[in-house]
């Protein structure tokens, strides 16, 4: 098993400097390609490497579904002879689609389950399905009270109000957490993921680490707790959370930001709660282990963490393809794609919309399994 600590300096200093870079570099950069891509996009100086043509049907987390809808803009226009297509529907159908053979890649917010890659199989001839982490991100408890700004929260009060043990908005666990507010003599609705979803099992898995047993389920995609009611993707979500007054429900904080919805800071057990910010979820994913192991980069969270600084309820999507038995007619295209989203501009390009731009140690380690795909 590969087992590797990220530099919690080499991280910020990289998404320093990524934010640094993005006022002066536009979406196609002129990163050096990896070993392996010979760039021959359109423009000169460009690192998008745009070999082979074809179609690229992608489908799953809606959570990358924004980050993919900003790169498929600069590839597309750097690379006309590939169209990618990508499907929301939530991780658990991406996965399914994937190994049904129905799509090239599917974007999942949890890794492969060992029956998922085992499914793989079937569709990977000589291979199987593994994870490439490509979108890092944050999810947001994202409320409406009126009154309320800067509410705060910790994993067992909001283990219990998405499990219906905690109805009023002026509970006393939420008024301990929030000396001063004004919290209303509100019933709380509350708002949950209706499809199997990365999201909600990256949110679970914050509430059994985190939660002191309020959480009384395992961590999964599909949503078990009791109580409130259910929206499909992240987009649909956020949007009862805007329009129902006294609710509250949990989204990626591109969709908070889209949607001007307020996120609750959490109370980790550092000195002060901790904001849902880009540089906060850095710190968490500065504390990120490798535990795939050969082409599998899935990665270990430490959603209990209590560094200062540092958001806990964080997530990484990855896109799931095939390292051995991918499609000999998009191979090289998947390959383009895939370089591309991983190059420091595209990473970028996204976390000025609310992402978190993958660590340098994660990148390239990425930039290197792409060559090998086939």
């Amino acid at each position: 098993m590969i087992r590797r600590t990220l530099s919690t300096a080499r991280l910020l200093a990289g998404a320093t400097a990524l934010t640094a870079a993005l006022a002066t570099t536009a979406g196609c950069g002129s990163d050096p390609a990896p070993v392996g891509a010979a760039p021959s996009g359109p423009a000169s100086g460009t690192s998008i490497a745009c070999n082979g043509s074809g179609q690229l049907l992608g489908a799953g987390s809606t959570a990358q579904a924004n980050a993919v809808d900003i790169w498929k803009v600069a590839f597309g226009t750097a690379c006309p002879d590939i169209t990618v297509t990508y499907g929301g529907g939530g991780s658990g159908a991406g996965v399914q689609q994937f190994n049904q053979g129905k799509v090239t890649f599917a974007g999942s917010d949890a890794p492969l389950k060992p029956e998922e890659v085992t499914a793989s199989k079937q569709v990977c001839t000589g291979g199987q399905g593994i994870d490439l982490p490509m979108v890092a991100g944050l999810i947001s408890i994202v409320y409406d009270v009126d009154g309320v700004d800067g509410l705060v929260l910790d994993a067992p009060t909001v283990a219990k109000v998405f499990d219906g043990q905690i109805t009023k908005w002026n509970d006393p666990a939420i008024a301990a957490l929030n000396p001063g507010a004004a919290l209303p003599n509100a019933t709380i609705q509350s708002f949950h993921r209706g499809d199997d979803s990365g999201t909600t099992a990256n949110l679970t898995a914050y509430l059994a680490a985190a939660g002191h047993g309020a959480w009384p389920y395992p961590p999964g995609k599909t949503w078990a707790g009791r109580g409130g009611q259910s929206a499909n993707g992240s987009a649909g979500v956020s949007a009862q959370v805007k329009q129902v007054q006294n609710s509250i429900g949990y989204v990626e904080l591109s969709y908070a930001e889209t949607n001007g919805l307020r996120s609750a800071a959490i109370s980790t057990g550092a000195p002060q709660p901790v904001a849902a910010t880009a540089a906060n979820a850095a710190t968490t994913f500065a504390g990120a282990t490798v535990a795939g192991t050969g082409s599998d980069l899935a990665l270990d969270l430490d959603y209990a963490t209590t560094a200062p600084g540092a958001y806990p309820i964080v997530l990484v999507t990855y896109e799931i393809v095939c390292d051995k038995g991918n499609r000999a007619g998009t191979l090289d295209a998947l390959k383009s794609f895939l370089t591309y989203t991983i190059s420091a501009p595209a990473q970028q390009a996204i976390g000025a919309k609310g992402y978190v731009p993958l660590p340098q140690e994660v990148a390239s380690k990425v930039q290197a399994v792409i060559p090998t795909l086939s």
